[in-house]
């Protein structure tokens, strides 16, 4: 694969083969009380309940699975605020493969400890989101591991896009999908895997309004930078989507929507008590969206929830 039009179905599904055997195939769940708030039948899958706490894992362990034995041998680095770098340490202890993550000062602390509990080594002296993909490749110039970034990267979409495949397997009848938007890595995936197994199909995309890289983007039809951006999503404080990304997202993708984190907080808070599932704010960015009738789609509507590594002191406001 050398441009982004060359990622396929077949490679999702690949994919799916390749991780089976270290991943989770996480529940499709109902949700009375949010069905009726909705207006529609609304189903939760659950990537809060994956390995390592998130659905980064499926990227992580498909790319990891790539790299041929000798070069695992000088291990593999990553860059990220928190999730990513959770699948990439698990998914390298797993396999038996070194790894450094590089992470900002300001990421969740349980998302470094959880990482740097799964045998990673960390690196966050003077990293911040801006710097810390150019500090994780100064790293990979010196020691010869391999990058394995967290969303720019076709094996990392492949990965992703297993949550995308999972869905449409399950419930074919699913109208509308809401996938919470970073990078990309997963907006990207879940949709060229539905759209591609059902092209009636509707996917959404759901960022922080304080972060609206994507949808600014989207709206362009060019990719857009922004300033790090101040939001409870931790896992949305990107600056930019991905070329490989973007390219598949403004041809599969409906729409891009919107949620401030006070809204975002409120609905994160809720769906936790009614649905007895611990959720981050990234990932509850879909249901929120959807709650606050910022989204109107067409039901049955599959919300994927993208993790639940939640900073309790955001969710308990201490």
């Amino acid at each position: 694969m050398t441009r982004q039009s060359d990622l396929t179905l077949d490679d999702v599904q690949a994919a799916r083969d390749r991780i089976k055997p270290w991943v989770a195939r996480t529940p499709l769940l109902t949700s009375r009380t949010l069905s009726a708030i909705a207006g529609v039948e609304v189903r939760l899958k659950c990537e809060n309940l994956q390995r390592a706490g998130a659905f980064k894992i499926r990227g992580a362990m498909n790319a990891l699975l790539g790299i041929d034995p000798e070069a695992r041998k000088r291990g593999v680095v990553a860059f990220s605020s928190g999730n990513h770098a959770q699948g990439v340490a698990l998914a390298a202890k797993l396999l038996g493969i070194p790894a450094t993550i590089v992470m900002p000062e300001n990421s969740v602390q349980a998302k470094v400890d959880a990482t740097l509990g799964y045998g990673a080594r960390v690196v966050q002296a003077g990293v911040t989101s801006a710097t810390r993909d150019a500090v994780a490749r100064s790293i990979a110039e010196e020691t010869g591991a391999a990058v394995i970034p967290p969303f720019d990267h076709p094996a990392i979409i492949a990965g992703a896009g297993t949550v995308g495949l999972e869905i449409a397997e399950e419930w074919p009848e699913v109208r509308s999908i809401l996938v919470p938007l970073g990078g990309g890595g997963l907006l990207a995936g879940v949709s060229l895997a539905a759209t591609s197994m059902l092209p009636g199909v509707a996917v959404y995309g759901v960022e922080p309004e304080a972060g609206n890289d994507g949808q600014q983007s989207f709206r362009r039809g060019e990719i857009v930078e922004i300033a790090p951006p101040s939001t409870i999503a931790d896992g949305a404080r990107t600056l930019a989507v991905g070329k490989w990304n973007f390219a598949i997202i403004r041809e599969r993708v409906r729409d891009i929507e919107t949620i401030d984190d006070e809204r975002l907080l409120h609905w994160t808070r809720f769906a936790i008590s009614r649905t007895k599932l611990l959720i981050e704010p990234t990932g509850a960015l879909g249901l929120a969206a959807l709650l606050e009738g910022r989204l109107h789609p067409e039901g049955p509507v599959a919300v994927v929830v993208s993790g639940g590594n939640a900073d309790w002191s955001v969710l308990c406001g201490s």
